[in-house]
């Protein structure tokens, strides 16, 4: 399925402009109902952002990494660039400017602690993964011979997905170490069929919106002449992260931070658990570059940690701390175009 026009350059900045109002209605929706089912279920907000948000906005990462591994579209350098980009796109740039609109209050250190474990123990297991699997050469979309350092198999990517059922289990199970669901009881909720069919809507709205934008983007950014990888950690992992930006931002902008907080760490466990392991899994096994293996793994996991550990140790968040990850996330972007170039 494509919603591109590739012979209208007019058409085709329509259509990335209408998937980027389509995601900012869609996103604003989404936290609306996922909120007002936690209220509901009286379910601690950051469980709901860790989880059913997390998974709603990470759908255009999984099928732009699956489709990029199938048939004539041939391309394990988005499928792997699109989940470690996006990854470094979360942390550094969106939950840096999450920080920046409203720093997280009371960072509750065991529901966040946990999940980083499980993000860091995942990113060695691929590392390792890729590291101890043979070197080999492959043909990208355009017909130019590649090297990758090594491979996910498919037996890794069925133990990724199992590692997404573990931690959607302990997500549930351990809700009681991410503090109590305060609500307020006189507030009227929203009636369930209302919430879950906004729900449903609106994670269909941040689909079609992510696949109008990243194919128009991706039409754009090819005008440059830059490579798979670079269209990848880039103009596609910001494409298909947008759904994460906007759930952030109105998160933040509503006071419903750890909604934000949540959906940023469970998104990125998302983009290796599922991005990663649904195209191994589908394909047999995809490509590691050098780069990729080097590089964005090595950088996705420092994010991660750059942005937890010193809100473990404060407690809280700071707009400092919001303006180093955005300031590392345009540099990153800077490195990548110039190296594309050199």
């Amino acid at each position: 399925m494509t919603f591109s026009v590739p012979d209208s350059l007019a058409w085709t900045i329509v259509l990335f402009v209408v998937g980027l109002g389509l995601i900012c209605v869609a996103g604003d929706k989404f936290v609306d109902a996922s909120v007002a089912i936690a209220r509901r279920l009286k379910i601690p907000q950051i469980v709901v952002g860790a989880t059913i948000v997390s998974l709603g906005t990470t759908l255009p990462e999984i099928l732009v990494s699956s489709t990029a591994v199938l048939g004539s579209a041939h391309s394990p350098e988005i499928s792997v660039g699109n989940a470690l980009g996006s990854i470094i796109c979360n942390t550094a740039l969106i939950a840096g400017i999450g920080q920046l609109i409203r720093p997280a209050k009371e960072v509750k250190a065991k529901s966040v602690s946990w999940r980083m474990i499980f993000f860091v123990a995942t990113a060695a297991l691929l590392f390792l993964t890729v590291l101890f699997t043979p070197e080999s050469d492959f043909i990208n979309k355009e017909g130019a011979a590649e090297h990758a350092v090594g491979t996910v198999v498919r037996a890794v990517g069925i133990v990724l997905i199992l590692g997404f059922v573990l931690y959607a289990f302990l997500s549930v199970k351990w809700k009681d170490s991410d503090g109590a669901a305060e609500f307020d009881e006189t507030e009227k909720l929203m009636p369930a069929w209302a919430a879950i069919l906004m729900l449903v809507v609106s994670a269909a709205g941040l689909f079609v919106g992510s696949n109008l934008l990243v194919e128009n983007g991706q039409l754009l950014a090819q005008r440059m002449g830059v490579s798979d990888r670079v269209i990848a950690v880039t103009v596609i992992a910001l494409g298909t992260s947008l759904p994460e930006l906007v759930t952030t931002v109105t998160s933040a902008i509503k006071g419903q931070g750890d909604v934000g907080l949540g959906n940023i760490i469970g998104a990125n466990l998302f983009n290796m658990l599922l991005v990663i392991g649904i195209p191994s899994t589908i394909a047999g096994d995809i490509v590691f570059t050098a780069k990729a293996q080097y590089i964005d793994l090595p950088l996705a996991v420092l994010v991660m940690v750059g942005l937890i550990v010193p809100m473990l140790i404060r407690k809280k968040g700071s707009r400092v701390h919001g303006a180093i990850l955005v300031l590392v996330y345009l540099a990153y972007c800077v490195y990548s175009f110039l190296a594309a170039g050199a």
